[in-house]
Parts: structure tokens; C-alpha cells; sequence
């Protein structure tokens, strides 16, 4: 494509997304959302798809409906009335901002009454900058009282250690052998003791005589008054007189590994917050240990809404198959957690409630309904049962309509995701993950940026999440990014952080690692 033609392009692109961004405008005015009319909005699973240009690749999407497809500009509403808001004293908000209270101004936006319409900037203002967000989530998780529990080797696989791991014993615990050879005492050659010599496992020997060799396993326990091993391939035997002759010469101590070289009795060996991986276990057997005290995992129920969603088959008379049930557990799992089977309660208010209350998890997700929709059962339930709203609606694109409350003063938390399914993977990147990671005590996940492969069109206002992947020493953009779609994470490495207003090739971007990424072939093993 020519220069004039991508000119050309990007500026149809963005004269379709102001278009939209208008009438989207005009449709919230006339069904009176100002006034407090309930309506359809985002945070549904797509039902009726309806074609319309995808910004940046010009691959048909779903547009605007009750699936929030169309992620209009405006935020979620407010909450119900009687639903508890903002910060916690224990969990404040990052860089004192205050959750749900007004976002950073975009750059070249003054807050002024503009086209758009001065109530969706006061919409806007209600949504937490995605950063802001992802700091919240984390500290939450973190605050939570911490558990402990005493888990055999075999079971501590992933989990994070809640005492520090010290050395039980001297390693090694006596002079050992680091080679096959000849073991010797003072200068050569030495007279050849007759036997089998020295094997691992095997008790002492007797003191070695000055002048003297004799045979040794690696590993195998040093007699006193050795001062050297002899590798089998550095020394001769004449067997003729009985003697041993070393090829190269022998310094005192060498190829043997002295009592206590690796560490002594009350040595840290690992710190509270290690998370435990296969080398873990293999030291803290060496050192003696049969089991670890560790973190637990969380405990994750997951709560599929909506009516319109199938099982099984292919989508049918206005119905759709449930994409995130089977998604979200081994997501989840992947993140260290302990995931219940994901339960579908339809659009039903009392069973959402239920549900809620009856859940001893430390952490729920539901999966749809948080928008302002005639069915959109989860803000006016959270309110039902006295949760306090910490994040109600976040920057961010897809996915905006994402919330995170506290169902009780030191009770469990819940991440609402949007329905759809690319929008629902952001929700679980900007507040499930950070959570998670914060419950069970693991590190944040180490931030790195990398060069943009092509130009990234943005949000005017909010972040957007766009799956790539790694070429090289750059990211490729994939361009199956709608919030309905799921090919394009499907073959992603990670999702890119593109800033307000897009950015140019060659920008670098920060990039959020996938849990599975780096494991081939994939197996749900490499997480737990």
C-alpha cells in the first residue's frame, strides 16, 4: 500500500470511530441514560453479531449491543443505591488517586464540554486508569491475612514459601569424593591397599596411613588423613610392585568436596516469598527437609451469567456458545490457583446472591453483567448484600466495564468481567492477575517493554490491550483484537500496552506476558 493510500486509510478509520463514538452519543441520550433509565450496555456475551470496520484492520466485528462489542465510550453507571464506594484503609489507592474517582486528563483534553457531550467526560472521570488499577488489585491481594500451611515436597510444586528454608545440617555433611579415582594420604607413590575401596553409602574406613591409596567412588565418605583424590584418568597403577603413580600433579584437597562447602547448619538457603520450583525441592531434600511451609493457593469460583449461552453445538437461534467457562479455570490455573468447576447461573438476580453468600473462595470471578442492562444482575446484587465497590470500570479497551469489589470487611473478592470474551481476558489481565499474584504472595510480574513491529492506532482517551507476538527483537500487532474475538490471544505471546492515542512503528510498549508463553509443548503442569 502506498504512502497516500495508508494516509488515506487512517483517516477513514478515524472518521468511522468518531462517527461511532457520536451516534453511540446520540443512543445514550435518547434512552435517557443521564436520567437514570436503565438500558443495554456493556457486559454481555455478543448474541447478534452485526458487522462493523474494525479500527485497525478492517476485519469485520460485532457492533454495539448488550455485549458491550462496541465498548462505548462512556463508563459503567454509578452503583446502586446502598452499595459501599471507594478506597479501603488497607488497601489505598495507588499514587493517591482514589479509586473510582477522577482519571488522569488525557493528553490535549481539558475537561471542557466538547462534542462529545460534557456527561460522557463526567462518565469518564468515573473510570480507574488502568495502571491505577492494576496497583489496587495487587496491594488488595496483598493486605489479605496471610495463611499457612505445612505441604510434603510432592505437594509444594509452585507455591510460596511462608518460612525461610535453613540449612537443617552441614552440606555436604562429611568430606566426600568429587570423582572417581584413587583416594591418598601424604606424597606419592603410594602403596595400593587391597579391596573394593570406597563406595558411596558405605560407612567410614579406617584412617589412611601416610603413603597410601586407595580406591573411591564419587560421592563415598573420606577417610580421615586423606588429603587428595586422584582422578582413575590422572594416575598408574603398577600392579607389578603395588604401587599408584599420579600422571599430573597432586595438590593437597583436590576433587574432594569438604564438610560444609555448600552451606552450614542455620544458613538461610531460601527466603520467605521463594516460590517453589523443581531446584527448590531438590535443596530443601538435600537439606533435609520433608516439608515446606507454604502459601496456599487461592481458592477461585467462577460464575458464568447469561441465557444465551450453550454448552454444547453450534450457536443457534440467537444463542451462543459459553467461550469463557471453558477458558477461564485453566487460565486461572495457570496463575497458581485452585479453581472450583465454573458454574453457569444464567441471568437469575437470586441466584447470583446465593451464589455470592455461599462462596467460602477467596476470590470469585462472574462473567458478564456488570453494565446497566435490564439483566445486568451484578451491580444492583453486590449493592444487595453490602459489598464495597473498589474499581467500577477501569481505562482500558477492551474491557472497560470490569469491576473489582469486597464482599465483606475481610471477606473474599470479586473481579466482574465483561462477557465478551476478548474484553473478559483483559479484566482477567488488569485485576484477576495482580490479585491473585498479591493472595498468594508470588512477585509482581517482571515489566519489560519491546519495540512495536507497526503503527498501533489507540483509544482517544483510555489504554488499549492488543495481543502480538514476538518477531525477533519487536512485536507484531495481530489484527483479530475486537472484544468479541478470540483469535487473535489465541495465537498471541502477550498483549501489548498501547497508550492513549496510539503509537508509532518502532515505540516501544510495555508488554504483558502470557502464562503459557514460554512452555512448549503446553501442558496445565508447567503452572501447578
Amino acid at each position: 500500500m502506498t504512502p497516500h493510500g495508508r494516509d488515506a486509510r487512517a483517516a477513514e478509520e478515524e472518521r468511522a470511530a468518531a462517527e461511532e463514538e457520536r451516534a453511540v452519543e446520540q443512543a445514550l441520550a435518547l434512552v435517557g441514560r443521564q436520567s437514570g433509565t436503565p438500558q443495554p450496555a456493556p457486559g454481555r456475551q455478543s448474541g447478534t453479531p452485526q458487522p462493523a470496520p474494525d479500527r485497525q484492520s478492517g476485519t469485520p466485528q460485532p457492533a454495539p449491543d448488550r455485549s458491550g462489542a462496541g465498548e462505548p465510550p462512556s463508563t459503567p453507571a454509578p452503583a446502586a443505591p446502598g452499595m459501599r464506594t471507594g478506597p479501603t484503609p488497607d488497601a489505598p489507592s495507588p499514587g493517591g488517586a482514589e479509586p473510582g474517582g477522577p482519571a488522569p486528563t488525557p493528553p490535549g483534553h481539558h475537561g471542557s464540554p466538547s462534542a462529545h457531550g460534557s456527561s460522557s467526560h463526567a462518565h469518564r472521570a468515573e473510570a480507574t486508569d488502568w495502571a491505577a488499577a492494576r496497583a489496587l488489585a495487587d496491594r488488595l491481594g496483598r493486605a489479605a491475612p496471610l495463611a499457612a500451611h505445612r505441604l510434603p515436597l510432592d505437594r509444594a510444586l509452585g507455591h510460596v514459601l511462608a518460612e525461610a528454608v535453613v540449612a537443617l545440617t552441614d552440606l555436604p555433611s562429611f568430606d566426600t569424593s568429587a570423582m572417581d579415582g584413587w583416594v591418598v594420604a601424604g606424597p606419592g607413590p603410594w602403596a595400593v591397599r587391597e579391596g573394593e575401596g570406597l563406595l558411596a553409602g558405605r560407612g567410614s574406613a579406617e584412617p589412611l596411613p601416610d603413603g597410601h591409596a586407595l580406591r573411591i567412588a564419587t560421592g563415598a565418605r573420606l577417610p580421615a588423613e586423606a588429603t587428595a583424590v586422584i582422578r582413575s584418568e590422572h594416575a598408574h597403577c603398577d600392579e607389578a610392585k603395588g604401587l599408584l603413580h599420579a600422571t599430573r600433579a597432586v595438590v593437597q584437597g583436590q576433587d574432594i568436596r569438604p564438610r560444609g562447602q555448600e552451606c552450614r547448619s542455620g544458613d538461610e538457603l531460601l527466603p520467605v516469598g521463594t516460590v517453589v520450583t523443581p531446584p527448590v525441592l531438590g535443596l530443601a531434600a538435600a537439606a533435609g527437609y520433608d516439608a515446606l511451609v507454604a502459601v496456599p493457593r487461592p481458592r477461585v469460583d467462577v460464575f458464568v451469567l447469561g441465557d444465551e449461552l450453550l454448552t454444547a453445538g453450534l450457536p443457534r437461534e440467537g444463542l451462543i456458545r459459553d467461550a469463557l467457562g471453558p477458558m477461564l479455570a485453566p487460565w486461572l490455573r495457570a496463575l497458581g490457583a485452585e479453581v472450583a468447576e465454573p458454574r453457569r447461573l444464567g441471568d437469575d438476580a437470586d441466584a447470583l446472591r446465593r451464589a455470592l453468600v455461599s462462596s467460602d473462595a477467596d476470590l470469585i470471578l462472574t462473567t458478564g453483567g456488570t453494565a446497566a442492562g435490564p439483566v445486568d444482575h451484578v451491580h444492583p446484587v453486590l449493592a444487595g448484600i453490602g459489598a464495597e465497590l473498589l474499581v467500577d470500570g477501569v481505562a482500558v479497551r477492551p474491557g472497560h466495564p470490569m469491576l473489582l469489589a469486597r464482599l465483606a470487611e475481610g471477606g473474599p473478592c470479586l473481579v466482574g468481567l465483561p462477557g465478551n470474551p476478548l474484553a473478559a481476558v483483559s479484566g482477567l489481565l488488569t485485576l484477576a492477575e495482580p490479585l491473585l499474584r498479591g493472595l498468594a504472595r508470588q512477585p509482581a510480574q517482571d515489566r519489560y517493554s519491546a519495540p512495536v513491529h507497526e503503527e498501533v492506532h489507540g483509544h482517544p482517551y483510555d489504554t488499549r490491550l492488543i495481543p502480538v507476538v514476538h518477531r525477533d527483537d519487536s512485536v507484531v500487532p495481530l489484527h483479530y483484537n475486537g472484544p468479541a474475538m478470540l483469535r487473535g490471544i489465541a495465537a498471541a505471546d502477550g498483549l501489548a500496552v498501547v497508550p492513549p492515542g496510539g503509537v508509532r512503528s518502532g515505540t516501544e510498549v510495555e508488554i504483558l506476558d502470557l502464562p503459557w508463553a514460554s512452555a512448549s509443548p503446553w501442558t496445565e503442569g508447567c503452572f501447578t
